[in-house]
């Protein structure tokens, strides 16, 4: 087994093999004047294993595209098998055709990363689970929840409701209201446009308690600022937000500052500068990732990781 980075996220990459309890494989990756990338492979990876690990955090086209090139230099260089292990899968949200002259993106990004040479793709926390039918080849989706569950439940929390910030996220949110034996609850919103959200409606209780909101993924941070907001109004007594990607922006960072949410427990599925005046918890998912690989690379089922406190994720 051989493990490669793109320059995404080499931290996680480092975590991952140490986890595994290997060395990450050397490779060059650098611009050319003109904006070209080039990569090489120092090492030979003939008839290897070989795993890339690179998620499509901002800027993702770069990002993405030094991935495929990385996918076809390995495949040129007859590596035996190829697996894009993308922590966070960006274009997710175009999923479908929700207006007229649309893109499906998801659905183009699987066939490039098809195209290139990967022989298999290892993700987590999709925004639209039926992605994983635009592939033809496995794909390995694993949730952050156990990670996230490990940390929530040392927290004390009393009187617990999950809220889902959307109907989208409902199976989600009714997974973690299960293991963390909590209630359930609904943010009903419109969407304006792709940083704005209007007419946000509480469907539940959660007068004097605790309350969970999650989420896959903020960018901006208007449904979950927003959200907490509603809930704060609604006499929710402590609120944390619980999400899998925070690929954070400058107008996400700048809500959360003056946002009623007390804690945002996230993952390092995306990297990103340190942020001041946000109380931001950040959970390693290396440990998630590296036992995935160990398993794959051993034809091994990944279904346990799927499991904790008796119940499942899926």
């Amino acid at each position: 087994m051989k493990i490669f980075s793109g320059t995404s996220n080499p931290p996680l990459a480092e975590a991952i093999c140490a986890y595994i309890g290997i060395e990450l494989g050397k490779s060059t990756i650098k611009p050319f004047p003109d904006g070209e990338t080039f990569v090489k492979i120092e090492e030979n990876v003939r008839g290897e294993d070989v795993f890339i690990i690179q998620s499509t955090n901002p800027p993702t086209n770069h990002h993405l595209m030094e991935l495929f090139i990385m996918i076809d230099a390995l495949r040129r260089a007859s590596a035996a098998r190829i697996t894009a292990v993308l922590p966070f899968y960006g274009y997710a949200r175009q999923d479908r055709k929700d207006q007229p002259r649309v893109p499906i993106t998801a659905k183009l990004i699987a066939n490039l990363l098809v195209a290139a040479g990967a022989h298999r793709v290892l993700t987590m926390d999709l925004h639209a689970q039926q992605i994983q039918g635009f592939f033809d080849i496995p794909v390995d989706h694993l949730y952050a929840a156990p990670v996230m569950y490990e940390y929530l439940k040392k927290k004390g929390l009393r009187d617990l409701v999950v809220i889902s910030p959307d109907v989208g996220g409902l199976k989600m949110a009714y997974a973690y209201s299960q293991v963390m034996d909590g209630g359930l609850a609904i943010v009903a919103k419109r969407r304006k446009s792709a940083s704005e959200v209007e007419s946000m409606a509480l469907i539940g209780e959660i007068r004097g308690k605790d309350a969970l909101l999650v989420d896959d993924l903020t960018e901006t941070a208007g449904t979950l600022t927003m959200a907490a907001e509603l809930l704060r109004r609604e006499g929710a007594r402590r609120i944390i937000a619980c999400v899998s990607h925070a690929v954070l922006n400058e107008v996400g960072t700048d809500r959360l500052r003056k946002s009623t949410i007390d804690e945002l427990v996230t993952t390092d599925s995306v990297l990103r500068p340190a942020i001041s005046g946000v109380k931001i918890t950040t959970l390693s998912v290396a440990g998630l990732l590296g036992e995935a690989i160990k398993r794959i690379h051993g034809n091994l089922s990944v279904t346990s990781l799927f499991e904790f406190k008796g119940g499942r994720t899926s």
